[in-house]
C-alpha cells in the first residue's frame, strides 16, 4: 500500500540463547525514519501447525486435553505441534501430530489459517490445516512428558466450549471461529 510503513534495516543480530524452545536474538536496527533501536528482542521459533479434525461419522471435532504449564492448567485445544524435521512438509507435520497425539488420521486435507502468535516480538508463523472424514486408525502414540485426553464434540458446542472460557489458546480458537462462521454461513446461502 501506498502509505504503509517500511521494514527496519537489521545493522547487527546477536544471538543471546540457543535452546530448544529458547532462542533469542538482539537485533540493532535503524527504522525508515533514520532512528535506531539497539536492543530489539526477537525470539526465535520454528513453524506451529494444529489440526481441525472432522470424524468421517458424525462430523464431531477432535479436540485434545492437556496442562500446559505456563499458565497452570488444563484446556481444550486443537491436536498442534511443531514443524521441526527436515525434510517434512507442513502438512506432514500436521498429519503426525494429529496421529501421535488422537490416534486419527486419513481424511481429506487443506491449508485452513495462517496466524501469528505475537508479530512484534516472534519471528514463527502457526499453519492451521482442515482434515475432515478422519477416523481413528491407531492409539495415541504420545511421548514420555505428554498426558493428553481425546475429545470428539459436536462442532455446535465448540463455539459454547470458547464461550466459556474453556478453550484459552488463541491460535486454536481463531480457526474454529472461522470454521463454525464458515458453517454458518454455508447454511445460510439460497441452495
Amino acid at each position: 500500500m501506498k502509505n504503509d510503513p517500511r521494514p527496519w534495516q537489521v545493522l547487527k543480530s546477536t544471538y543471546l540463547s540457543r535452546q530448544p524452545w529458547l532462542t533469542m536474538r538482539r537485533d540493532r536496527v535503524r527504522l525508515p525514519n533514520g532512528r535506531t533501536i539497539d536492543d530489539f528482542y526477537v525470539w526465535e521459533y520454528p513453524p506451529w501447525v494444529n489440526v481441525i479434525a472432522l470424524t468421517a461419522t458424525h462430523r464431531q471435532m477432535v479436540l485434545i486435553r492437556q496442562y500446559r504449564h505456563g499458565i497452570g492448567g488444563v484446556h481444550y485445544e486443537l491436536p498442534a505441534g511443531v514443524h521441526d524435521n527436515p525434510g517434512e512438509t507442513l502438512l506432514d507435520a500436521a498429519r503426525r501430530e494429529l496421529l501421535e497425539e488422537t490416534g486419527y488420521s486419513g481424511g481429506t486435507w487443506k491449508l485452513w489459517m495462517k496466524l501469528s502468535a505475537n508479530p512484534a516480538l516472534q519471528n514463527n508463523i502457526s499453519y492451521t490445516f482442515l482434515a475432515t472424514g478422519v477416523t481413528q486408525t491407531d492409539p495415541q502414540r504420545l511421548d514420555d512428558t505428554e498426558e493428553i485426553a481425546v475429545h470428539r464434540v459436536p462442532p455446535g458446542q465448540v463455539a459454547a466450549i470458547i464461550d466459556e472460557g474453556k478453550m484459552l489458546q488463541a491460535l486454536h480458537t481463531a480457526p474454529i471461529l472461522k470454521y463454525l462462521l464458515s458453517e454458518q454461513s454455508d447454511t445460510q446461502r439460497p441452495r
